[in-house]
């Protein structure tokens, strides 16, 4: 019996995924080469579970749709079945820990200041964990993300004022607007020894290159404050990747059924 759209569609869309956990397996190779072990490190292990998982799940689908082997396309049917709950429930936590927490617009500021306490208790923790603040704090000194703001030694304080800055930049390269500091530059604030305010944030500022306020609550608020902006975008890729698995999981279903009535007519045809 020929085989069927079905088992076709299956065979050629997870040599697709077969290459793209090629890639991803790839990819993490060539980064564990050029970046920083601080900076990349923690994601290693998820990046080579997620193209291992992909590799033999893939597998398990092409050649169970090519060859018709009814185990394999079981195997590869239950492990799309856990990559679609784990994405999904993944995606429904991340809305939930990422949906409180905004920026506070200060009075003749166009950029934002960013307050810890304004995120989940969940995020709050994992980023106060001095293990994991010690390798993010690492990645943002690394990554030199105050060098823009350094290098504009001439700038006036009105012109800083207005500048939109991104939410490390807020955070981590200047001290909280509410301690009343004196601008000199944009990375060098001079305590007056007049500020009321109780922010901790106010002692832990210093205008050294190296400390700027990378150990202040402000600095981990405003990593937070960019991780929300990036998951608005991540979550749009997961759901139209739900979308695509949820077509090839209902695919897959119908070269299952079709291998199950090829074997039993060959082996009535067999008895016959």
């Amino acid at each position: 019996m020929a085989f069927r759209i079905s088992n076709n569609l299956v065979g050629i869309l997870n040599f697709i995924t077969f290459l793209l956990s090629i890639s991803i397996l790839g990819g993490r190779i060539w980064l564990s080469q050029r970046a920083s072990p601080d900076c990349e490190k923690f994601l290693e292990k998820p990046i080579i579970a997620l193209g291992v998982f992909l590799m033999i799940v893939s597998l398990a689908g092409l050649i169970g749709a090519c060859c018709r082997v009814s185990r394999l396309l079981l195997v590869y049917l239950f492990g799309m079945y856990v990559l679609i709950v784990l994405l999904f429930s993944f995606t429904i936590f991340g809305f939930v820990v990422t949906n409180k927490g905004a920026g506070q617009v200060a009075s003749v500021r166009y950029y934002k200041d960013y307050r810890l306490g304004d995120y989940s208790n969940w995020l709050q923790k994992r980023v106060s964990s001095q293990k994991n603040w010690n390798r993010i704090k690492s990645c943002l000194q690394d990554g030199k993300v105050c060098r823009t703001l350094s290098e504009e030694t001439n700038v006036a304080a009105r012109q800083f004022f207005r500048k939109h800055l991104s939410p490390i930049q807020s955070g981590c390269c200047k001290p909280p607007d509410e301690c009343g500091f004196q601008y000199n530059s944009a990375t060098v604030w001079d305590n007056n020894g007049n500020t009321t305010s109780a922010n901790p944030d106010c002692a832990t500022w210093k205008s050294a290159p190296t400390a700027l306020c990378f150990d202040c609550q402000s600095c981990k608020a405003g990593v937070l404050a960019n991780l929300k902006n990036d998951w608005k975008k991540v979550a749009v890729l997961n759901i139209i990747l739900l979308i695509f698995l949820f077509i090839v999981y209902s695919i897959g279903c119908c070269a299952f059924r079709n291998n199950r009535e090829d074997n039993a007519y060959h082996r009535w045809k067999g008895r016959a």
